[in-house]
């Protein structure tokens, strides 16, 4: 059974199908998605979404690309939307410095994500967190933030920072990129963590992983992933699958 722990399912690559391809998911050996929203907007959306279908759940947050116009104070509203039972996490929240270029941006981006990280800590929720191209800053804000936990997602640190992370308790997840051919950093993460530290996922509708890269994603592949998984750890998809369904649902406090 699946366990996709990050797809964005109400990304407009799933208008023409959405209901369609989600009901059909069960009965396809997917047993659980949690949907990260991005801003307000997309929040609401994967909120929608885990209350139509009872294997979603949702998680809320501003993303680091999508600060343009927020206010410190707009992180307030996520308060009532995390009060919803379906909501496991406050993400995608993180910092991005291969898109947010300038130095006023990125320090306002990580003001949002350390007030997040402190609203996570406060509503004991735990944190999907993207990190682009930022590891040292992202690092040092989860180590001001002793009492959040969560999983870097699509995870890109060095297997050095990685253990930074699992040393702190965190998780990190893997999406399609390990099966790239020029994929290296993660890779060898896989290698070092626990399996008890390791979460799957699509990213979908992105990151879909060979011989599909390029194409639409969604959680149907997550098997695609886990035997690259197997494959380093040397045990069978099914371990994997397994592992990283009751990882999840551990992070994520799902019965």
């Amino acid at each position: 059974m699946i366990f996709d722990t990050h797809a964005h399912y109400y990304d407009g690559a799933f208008d023409a199908d959405r209901e369609a391809l989600l009901s059909a998911l069960p009965e396809r050996g997917v047993a659980l998605v949690v949907c990260p929203g991005c801003d307000l907007e997309s929040s609401r959306a994967c909120l929608d979404l885990a209350e139509g279908y009872g294997y979603i759940y949702a998680a809320v947050g501003f993303h680091p690309e999508n600060l343009e116009g927020v206010s410190l104070g707009d992180l307030d509203r996520l308060r009532p939307l995390a009060a919803h039972p379906k909501v496991k996490a406050i993400g995608e929240v993180g910092l991005d410095y291969y898109w947010v270029k300038t130095p006023e941006d990125r320090a306002f981006s990580r003001d949002c994500f350390d007030a997040q990280l402190s609203l996570a800590e406060e509503l004991d929720l735990p944190v999907i967190v993207h990190d682009r191209d930022a590891h040292r800053d992202c690092l040092d804000i989860v180590k001001a933030h002793p009492n959040a936990r969560g999983v870097f997602h699509c995870c890109a640190l060095s297997a050095e920072d990685a253990k930074v992370v699992l040393d702190r308790g965190w998780m990190l997840s893997f999406t399609g990129n390990i099966t790239f051919p020029n994929a290296k950093r993660a890779p060898e993460v896989v290698r070092c963590a626990p399996m008890d530290r390791i979460l799957l996922e699509t990213d979908a509708p992105y990151m879909a992983p060979v011989p599909h890269r390029g194409e639409r994603c969604d959680s149907t592949l997550i098997p695609i992933t886990a035997a690259a998984v197997a494959r380093l750890k040397g045990l069978t998809v099914e371990e994997v699958l397994s592992i990283t369904l009751e990882n999840g649902k551990r992070l994520f406090g799902i019965d």
